[in-house]
């Protein structure tokens, strides 16, 4: 267990933290959530004791091991990848160097002898003649193949010693569990197994994550930072997204009667229990949700952009129709004879492992690229608004004010108080709208980039990775506002929920050809069959 009492922090004039109280307990996962710079991660670092809080103090039960997902990708390159991991449980590490230091001295002495003994004993009370096949468990779990294992960091790719420092923090049981982002740069097979790994742990997980599906699967409790204080919720992110926004209805509506809300309270918890998985996490979230009183709801301060896309005009039945498309970049062939059909009403995510493939498909479609061979033809009725990965170009060394910036792309009204009124739905308010394109965060300019798309008109939408660089809030807008959205699009994401609550048809480019599905993102990775077939266009 961990107990964080009265924890406060600032730097300068501002308050990241004040009067914290909470305490972790075993047995549960909790999401710490907050807007982007509301101190979460901050936070990790004091209860990992990298950071001093300037008031309160954090304790941990004694005897107890805490683990943290470490930042620094270099930081052990000369180390092979199997140590790395059992390097995750510092004693045990610590034990088995002086053990085997003993043993290669040359001269022998009865004191060393004894040291030696004492030193085989507690490696055997830490499981350490365990320890090398529980590395290499988690490592495979992860992705990571026994061809790599004796290998240095140094000679192993960027995504692979994500997934080493990962099984770092996962060895050994640890009582305390610190992931900051853990689904960073992770692939499908790999987030699905880490998911597995934390609803069967038994010790207790705090985890910072962007990533909604992830919350869900794994969270009992969510951890809400907002105006300094950290407010405990029973039940997963959803549970407290819907929770928060029905507690804001209520707040507004103060002539219901207690007893309607009451029974709209029951009526929503029941509706989530009856939703949760066979998982441990669920069943115990469940146990916990039953529980709950109206008074335990409480509306968020939270602050969500509006992200809408209005058509100009109806979209006809003839959209797109690709056909051939091969593209060799620097080589290596990443689109190779791509042909297929557009529909009215698809919403297409485009998947797969080369993301390359993708944002080299979506560059010949809006014409910043062209394909080596094959054809493609937009139908007469469409109109295309893009999103690019890369939105640098339209950013850097500007002068102009988000106004101005904003007016440029918008043809029918160019008016100071409709581009103001438009900011202000995308959280740029005030003083905000002033600002220097070119100085934006990576977050803001994905938020002007939506107010561009927004302006458009258009009725087919083309994004590549929208949701990088969003917070949750932004995330949960552009999500609904993409359901809500009349016209078809294309679009890939990292982001499981995005992706299956958007989507009704996969397409998956692999080496071998392409993938195209009717169906949910669900369906896709849960048909057995099919991800046989394409683990075989892979290999």
């Amino acid at each position: 267990m961990i107990t964080v009492q009265n924890v406060g922090l600032r730097y300068g004039d501002r308050k990241l933290f004040e009067d914290v109280n909470i305490k972790f307990t075993p047995g549960n996962c909790y999401g710490l959530i907050g807007a982007n710079g509301a101190g979460k991660s901050t936070f990790l670092k004091i209860l990992s004791g990298e950071i001093e809080a300037q008031t309160g103090n954090v304790s941990m039960t004694p005897g107890e091991r805490m683990a943290v997902l470490k930042q620094n990708h270099f930081e052990y390159e000369d180390v092979e990848v199997l140590k790395v991991v059992i390097m995750g449980h510092a004693r045990l590490y610590e034990v088995m160097q002086e053990k085997d230091a003993i043993y290669m001295k040359a001269d022998f002495t009865d004191e060393d002898g004894m040291k030696a003994a004492e030193l085989e004993g507690e490696f055997a009370e830490l499981n350490g003649w365990e320890a090398e096949s529980e590395a290499a468990i988690l490592l495979k779990g992860l992705g990571i193949g026994e061809e790599l294992h004796d290998k240095k960091m140094a000679d192993i790719g960027g995504g692979e010693k994500v997934k080493v420092l990962l099984a770092q923090a996962l060895f050994g049981k640890p009582e305390v569990l610190l992931l900051d982002e853990p689904t960073n740069h992770l692939d499908i097979a790999a987030i699905q197994w880490l998911e597995e790994f934390l609803i069967n742990f038994e010790n207790t997980v705090i985890v910072v994550s962007h990533d909604r599906h992830f919350l869900n699967k794994v969270c009992t409790h969510i951890a809400d930072l907002d105006f300094g204080k950290i407010q405990l919720y029973v039940g997963n992110y959803d549970f407290w997204y819907e929770s928060s926004q029905l507690a804001l209805r209520m707040q507004s509506d103060t002539n219901r009667k207690k007893e309607e809300k009451i029974k709209e309270l029951q009526a929503f918890i029941a509706r989530f229990s009856a939703n949760a998985s066979k998982s441990k996490q669920a069943t115990s979230r469940k146990k916990l949700l039953d529980k709950i009183s109206l008074d335990d709801i409480k509306p968020s301060s939270r602050k969500y952009p509006y992200v809408g896309f209005t058509p100009d005009r109806e979209i006809g039945n003839d959209l797109l129709r690709v056909d051939g498309i091969t593209k060799t970049i620097d080589g290596v062939k990443v689109l190779d004879n791509i042909s297929f059909i557009m529909n009215k009403d698809d919403k297409i995510a485009l998947v797969g492992k080369n993301e390359i493939a993708i944002t080299t498909l979506f560059k010949i479609l809006t014409g910043e690229m062209e394909p080596d061979s094959g054809t493609f033809k937009w139908g007469v009725t469409t109109s295309q608004a893009y999103f690019p990965k890369d939105n640098s170009e339209f950013f850097e060394g500007s002068d102009l004010t988000l106004v101005d910036w904003l007016r440029q792309f918008s043809p029918k009204d160019d008016s100071e108080s409709f581009l103001r009124g438009f900011l202000g739905r995308m959280l740029f308010s005030g003083e905000d709208v002033l600002k220097k394109a070119s100085v934006l965060s990576g977050g803001e300019k994905v938020r002007c980039m939506l107010s561009k798309m927004m302006l458009s008109g258009a009725n087919v939408l083309l994004l590549d990775e929208p949701t990088n660089h969003l917070d949750l809030e932004s995330i949960t807008a552009l999500n609904n506002g993409m359901i809500n959205f009349k016209g078809s699009m294309i679009f890939s994401s990292h982001d499981h929920q995005f992706v299956q609550t958007v989507a009704n048809r996969i397409m998956e480019i692999t080496p071998s050809g392409l993938i195209d599905k009717q169906m949910t993102y669900d369906e896709y990775l849960e048909n057995e069959e099919l991800q046989k077939q394409i683990a075989e266009m892979y290999a």
